[in-house]
């Protein structure tokens, strides 16, 4: 029989892994992703707070995208600059200490660094689906002579 501290440890490496699997879809180079908590919300069934950390070298981004469908998300920029757009909204340049959120089924189509010359860091909240295991979609471009 394993110790219970064991049992622990596989659980959160493997639930991690997992979680590290399902972010990593639509992410560029230049870009780091990092789960830092999974944890369902005990006074809402069915629902998961997950929290993620994404470092962006200078210039880089993440190609456009969208988040589960039943994802609600906060983000807060802990340093640097991220220019960002969330549906048909303004493209904004956020700074540290700024925050934005996006609704459930909403397309973030540009999310990078807005400095071609210092790091970014930006903290993703998600209210998620507990069974929502693919936060990140990428949206793929049609591509040259073909139909929408």
């Amino acid at each position: 029989m394993r110790a219970p501290w064991l049992r622990a440890i596989t659980f959160t490496a493997a639930t991690v892994g997992m979680l590290t699997t399902a972010v990593t879809h639509a992410h560029g180079a230049g870009e780091k992703v990092t789960p830092v908590m999974r944890q369902e919300i005990a006074n809402i069934p069915g629902k998961s707070l997950v929290a993620l950390v994404v470092d962006y070298a200078p210039g880089a981004g993440s190609p456009s995208h969208v988040h589960a469908k039943s994802a609600f998300i906060y983000g807060y920029v802990v340093s640097g600059a991220i220019e960002s757009q969330v549906n048909e909204g303004p493209r904004q340049v956020l700074r540290a200490g700024d925050s934005f959120y996006e609704p459930p089924g909403a397309r973030h189509s540009v999310s990078r660094n807005a400095s071609k010359t210092r790091p970014a860091k930006l903290l993703a909240v998600f209210v998620v689906d507990s069974g929502d295991t693919a936060l990140t979609t990428p949206i793929q471009s049609p591509t040259r002579g073909s139909r929408p």
